[in-house]
């Protein structure tokens, strides 16, 4: 099945996709950063949307 392209926010709310733009735009608006240090993040610290708020060093 195909992702709802309507839908703002994650479709899993615990991982970080780079692959679906409005993911990305949510997530860089959820937490502040551009697009570049979110790919940075989630490279480093992995998709794990808790990995990478604590990489970033935001709760």
């Amino acid at each position: 099945m195909a992702d709802d392209k309507t839908k703002q926010g994650p479709a899993d709310s615990s991982r970080i996709n780079l692959n679906e733009d409005y993911e990305v735009a949510y997530w860089t608006e959820a937490l502040g950063i551009t697009k570049e240090k979110l790919s940075e993040a989630v490279k480093e610290a992995g998709s794990s949307a808790k990995a990478v708020r604590e990489y970033l060093g935001k709760k």
